[in-house]
């Protein structure tokens, strides 16, 4: 089968239907984003402090409370299923998009990698594991670069013309 390039051949109200998908998807992971930057969690200091809480800091501004096993684990368990789940829609549409193969295989598999990476990451990092701040933060950043990338990839090959046959 071949799929290099399919998603150009699509009509038109297919394209418009894929695009909202992506721009609503876009919308929901950046506002996630957000949510982070708003909890401080986007800094190592903020990572540690918002799962294993700060309670012994006086000068704390918003005190915060380590996070139970049973929220960690629904943290855990919600994040993963329903990343790999964006991730794994979002790559069918880039492996139909007209790229190398190399690329298309780092845009599509890496995710998952990141999505191990920063949510295992933040339960080892309650767990005790302190340094495991920086893989989340590092792994957090690529999952982003790479979800971006993809996002508008996917969006600029739904505005080409498809192809004319010979």
């Amino acid at each position: 089968m071949q799929y290099n390039g399919l998603l150009s051949t699509f009509p038109k109200e297919i394209k418009i239907f894929i695009a909202s998908f992506i721009i609503i998807l876009s919308i929901g992971f950046f506002t996630g984003l957000f949510f982070v930057n708003e909890t401080s969690s986007a800094t190592p200091i903020g990572i540690e402090e918002n799962y294993l809480g700060n309670e012994n800091d006086d000068n704390a501004e918003i005190m915060k409370f380590k996070k139970s096993e049973r929220e960690m684990l629904t943290i855990v368990h919600t994040h993963i299923l329903s990343m790999s789940f964006i991730f794994f829609l979002l790559g069918i549409l880039v492996w139909m998009t007209k790229l190398s193969k190399k690329l298309k295989l780092f845009l599509t598999v890496e995710p998952f990698f990141s999505v191990i990476l920063t949510f295992g990451g933040i339960y080892l990092l309650w767990s005790g594991i302190f340094w495991m701040k920086y893989v989340v933060i590092f792994s957090g950043i690529l999952m982003t670069l790479t979800f971006a990338a993809s996002a508008i990839v996917v969006l600029y090959q739904l505005t080409l013309k498809s192809p004319q046959p010979d």
